[in-house]
């Protein structure tokens, strides 16, 4: 990626599954890199939440404040996001997509903005160490029933997954079957105490 303001926005979107427009609607008063959060309004409700974003996405926006330093105007209620060109304007949902065009172009692929989302959306749901409900909370989904869509494996996982099932039953098929135990042995002392001391009879 060319700039470090589209290394941030995409490290955001793929570690925080915030929706496009929920992330380019921030204010620099929002981002917290010592608690690793984030502020959005949601989409819908228009409520705020704090959403925890990869520290990577933190060190990213760090450097891109630092480059826009002195070009932008300061302050906290600022937008977080602006244009890199003069005249400098607040990033808009239109000039982010033809970044990520131009991201799709040089990369021979065909992704979306929302795919960032449903990247991240089934990352967290494949943890088993992260519960749905904090999937959801995390997605600002309404009801549980849509955050379970996104349990549901994409084909790659599925190859890979059943190519490794493949993969351990060969193994298991190629491992040597270990030698029986030794048979138990006896201590002449209980034999005696069982059977009688010879010439005790």
């Amino acid at each position: 990626m060319p700039s470090d303001r589209d290394r941030a926005l995409v490290a955001f979107w793929i570690s925080s599954g915030v929706r496009a427009s929920e992330l380019l609607g921030v204010r620099v008063r929002d981002a917290d890199p010592g608690r690793q959060v984030i502020t959005v309004v949601r989409k819908g409700n228009r409520s705020v939440q704090e959403v925890p974003a990869s520290p990577d996405a933190f060190v990213y926006l760090r450097i891109y404040q630092e480059q826009m330093r002195g070009l932008v105007p300061p302050g906290r209620t600022q937008p977080l996001w602006w244009t890199l060109r003069r005249p400098y304007r607040p990033l808009t949902y239109h000039a982010a997509h033809r970044m990520f065009e131009r991201v799709n172009a040089s990369l021979g692929v065909n992704w979306t903005l929302h795919a960032l989302r449903h990247t991240a959306a089934q990352r967290m749901a494949a943890d088993p160490e992260l519960p749905l409900t904090h999937v959801q909370a995390v997605l600002g989904h309404a009801s549980l029933t849509t955050t379970e869509r996104y349990l549901i494996p994409g084909r790659d996982a599925v190859v890979e997954q059943v190519l490794a099932h493949y993969a351990r039953q060969a193994a298991r098929r190629t491992r040597p079957t270990p030698a029986p135990p030794p048979g138990p042995t006896y201590d002449p002392r209980s034999l005696e105490t069982l059977w009688g001391r010879p010439g005790s009879v």
